[in-house]
């Protein structure tokens, strides 16, 4: 829910997507080929989100996508639609929510995600590249997403994606220490902290003063048992706000990520603002 209401949000039941079933569909062009009902077509049609460069595939199954950056390529082994308007082809790929959390925010009905196209993002905690990638789609050519993420191995996963997508710069350091890579940034507009350490908080906290412009967004990801596995996560929710409250940041909504997630939410807001 947004940070100023009291009353309970709840999911846009058209905006759920069965998405268990959604995979084990072969999505991959504009006519989906339904085996099950006499080798008959099923036609899928791809509208606008209302967040910007998101869309949702209706068909059989509705589900969550974004258009392919780069054509023909597969990232973790989602399905993906081709569509076809004359001699132009876009293809979209399916956002499984139970691999990102951000896809998970999305249908739980969050009122922005503030991620526009053109933007300069820094993602901590980028893992692999699963919701990094998506986030690259939105952004599209005239954006960057500076991945940072401190795994050897899995940082290995975000050089291969790299050389693929160009507006992704992945980053292998320990995001507990900025200076290390503040050479490669320059100020973003967002910075999404997707770290699961007791510490998130702080560690949002230092990279925002390096790189956060003033009036810039930000969006944490907060799983309550690496933080305190004893209480119940609603009062490590609010715990983890007030810290954040504390060190500039407005908290604008609050979103919890069930049924996708256990005990995570995400918090969206504002930095330094006057």
């Amino acid at each position: 829910m947004r940070m100023d209401q009291t009353s309970e949000k709840f999911i846009n039941k058209n905006e759920i997507i069965s998405q268990k079933k959604v995979l084990k569909n072969d999505w991959n062009s504009k006519n989906f080929q339904n085996k099950k009902k006499n080798n008959g077509l099923f036609k899928i049609l791809i509208e606008r989100h209302r967040h910007p460069s998101i869309f949702i595939a209706r068909g059989k199954e509705d589900a969550l996508c974004t258009k392919n950056l780069v054509l023909g390529e597969s990232i973790y082994g989602e399905k993906r639609i081709l569509v076809k308007d004359g001699e132009k082809q876009n293809e979209f790929r399916i956002w499984n929510p139970f691999r990102s959390k951000l896809a998970a925010a999305i249908l739980g009905g969050v009122d922005d995600i503030f991620i526009r196209p053109g933007m300069k993002i820094l993602y901590l905690g980028a893992a692999s590249g699963t919701t990094v990638s998506h986030i690259s789609d939105i952004l599209g050519k005239d954006g960057t997403i500076f991945a940072v993420e401190f795994s050897q191995r899995t940082g290995r996963d975000l050089l291969t994606l790299s050389k693929k997508r160009p507006n992704i710069i992945p980053i292998i350091e320990d995001a507990r220490y900025p200076q290390k890579y503040r050479i490669f940034l320059s100020m973003v507009d967002i910075i999404f902290s997707d770290i699961a350490q007791p510490d998130q908080a702080r560690i949002l906290s230092i990279n925002a003063n390096h790189f956060l412009r003033t009036g810039g967004y930000f969006i944490i990801t907060i799983k309550a048992s690496c933080i305190d596995s004893t209480v119940d996560p609603s009062l490590v929710f609010s715990k983890e706000v007030q810290k954040l409250v504390k060190d500039n940041f407005r908290p604008i909504e609050q979103i919890t990520l069930e049924p996708y997630e256990r005990d995570h939410a995400m918090v969206f807001g504002k930095y330094r603002t006057k």
